[in-house]
């Protein structure tokens, strides 16, 4: 069982501080965020598969990988520092050991994360200035301005928090994410913060984000890009007192809350692509095995022709029968039914149902179900994207002026 708690964030669990400042990395918004457990942490992460990794991704990953204890988590927005050769590794070194030195934590406690635009060098001087002024603004109240200071396009901030109730005593997880562009599902599809006040050996911790990365932020996609700098972490301090053993009812319930905030991070994401008017959820059932279930999914959500007639309103359901058929998935083309919410659009054996009227009635509306049955097995899968407009052209055209 879990509830969510009314505008949590990563300090919604016990022990856990954070602080977003505007360091002039970027114009007039807050640019640089600081997440700080009193306790060291276990911690697990997820990164992207993009073979060009930033150097912030590169240090943290392998600080994970290496099962460092882990006590500050420092963001960057406005400058992605990637693309920047050895040069720009130095970099993040020279942030990471500054910031460990005044937080007076080991050097190998601090991760490092940063978003913004690919191949210009970070700026240094400004990124220890801000060091300088964020840590005095730890807080237990801090969590909203961290995640208002790891933005980019995003139009509004992201921050959830959850209260899981285990067997004997309840634990919090809060979260804090960033992404509106550059969002496809390759491990990760975002920046994410995540922490909890359970106590999690690191091997367990590791195998539940996986999981439950796999079936949230890894089926989400804005416009089919997968970034240089995409991460989700997952932090565990223990401060509650409760732990989390294997092989326990507890486990389960654990997961379930995750699963929970991060679904919910993760439709916010899509929810937020670059221009989008809509919100579009993608139910795929009757597959003959998940790996056709998710195909058939994701090739439908990172479609530009189901996207712009989404946002056309225009019930062309020829573009999904297409998706489906090239997406690779092994499906019989004449079983296949399609409905749009609650409104029929085809049934077996391409008998065309559709009802302009109503059809155009539920693509008005700011979410939408693209339902698509294989009646084929017993496997399923669901996908969030969003439509494409005018605007994320402009967006993008514009991102670097």
């Amino acid at each position: 069982m879990y509830n969510f708690i009314e505008n949590g964030s990563v300090t919604s669990a016990a022990g856990f501080y954070a602080a977003g400042i505007f360091a002039n990395i970027k114009k007039k918004r807050k640019d640089l965020a600081l997440i700080y457990s009193k306790l060291p942490c276990n911690a697990a992460g997820t990164f992207t598969l993009n073979k060009v990794k930033a150097a912030p991704l590169v240090l943290s990953k392998q600080m994970i990988a290496d099962g460092n204890k882990i006590k500050a988590v420092l963001v960057n927005s406005g400058n992605a520092n990637a693309c920047t050769g050895e040069p720009g590794y130095e970099d993040a070194l020279i942030t990471q050991k500054y910031c460990a030195e005044k937080l007076d934590v080991k050097q190998s406690q601090v991760l490092l994360s940063s978003t913004g635009v690919i191949g210009q060098r970070l700026p240094v001087d400004k990124m220890l200035s801000g060091i300088e002024s964020i840590i005095p603004q730890l807080s237990e109240n801090g969590g909203l301005d961290a995640a208002e200071a790891i933005m980019t396009t995003d139009t509004k901030r992201k921050n959830y928090a959850v209260s899981v109730e285990l067997e004997y005593a309840s634990v919090t997880i809060g979260g804090i994410c960033k992404g509106s562009g550059m969002i496809m599902p390759n491990m990760a599809t975002m920046l994410g913060f995540i922490t909890t006040d359970a106590f999690i050996e690191q091997e367990l911790l590791q195998s539940i984000l996986l999981e439950v990365v796999n079936v949230t932020f890894n089926k989400i996609s804005v416009d089919g890009e997968t970034s240089t700098n995409d991460m989700v972490v997952l932090l565990a301090n223990g401060a509650s007192g409760v732990k989390v053993e294997k092989n326990t009812a507890d486990v389960d319930k654990f997961k379930a809350g995750l699963k929970a905030i991060c679904t919910e991070m993760a439709k916010s994401i899509a929810s937020d692509g670059e221009g989008a008017t809509k919100l579009i959820t993608i139910n795929i059932t009757g597959a003959d095995t998940q790996v056709d279930a998710d195909l058939a999914g994701k090739c439908i959500a990172n479609s530009p022709l189901v996207k712009t007639a989404v946002y056309g309103q225009d019930a062309n359901w020829g573009r999904i029968m297409s998706s489906v058929g090239m997406s690779g998935a092994e499906i019989n083309p004449n079983n296949i039914s399609i409905s749009f919410n609650e409104v029929p659009i085809l049934l077996p054996g391409f008998n065309i149902v559709v009802d302009e009227k109503k059809a155009t009635e539920v693509l008005s509306k700011s979410e939408v179900a693209i339902n698509v049955n294989l009646n084929g097995g017993s496997f399923k899968s669901t996908w969030w994207s969003c439509d494409f407009t005018e605007n994320y052209i402009k967006i993008n055209a514009d991102y670097r002026s």
